[in-house]
């Protein structure tokens, strides 16, 4: 980090906030910790959460909890 700046960067908010909500993605590699303690490391990933990220922000990008959690399906009103 280049002298005089703060450790509260735009950068630590980008690795820090989920690109499909805006909400902090709990990511531990963000927050200095090992990858091994990240909450995904654990979790089943919705494909489709995943789908929904730019190309360009897949593999560089972590979702948050709620975002990655797979939807149950809802009951057709219809029926």
């Amino acid at each position: 980090m280049p002298a005089g700046t703060a450790s509260g960067t735009d950068s630590d908010t980008w690795e820090q906030q989920c690109p499909l909500c805006g909400q902090s993605n709990g990511c531990a590699v963000a927050q200095g910790l090992p990858a091994a303690q990240c909450w995904c490391m654990t979790a089943e990933i919705d494909p489709q959460a995943l789908q929904r990220l730019a190309p360009a922000e897949r593999g560089q990008r972590c979702i948050c909890p709620a975002c990655g959690r797979a939807e149950p399906a809802q009951p057709n009103p219809g029926d």
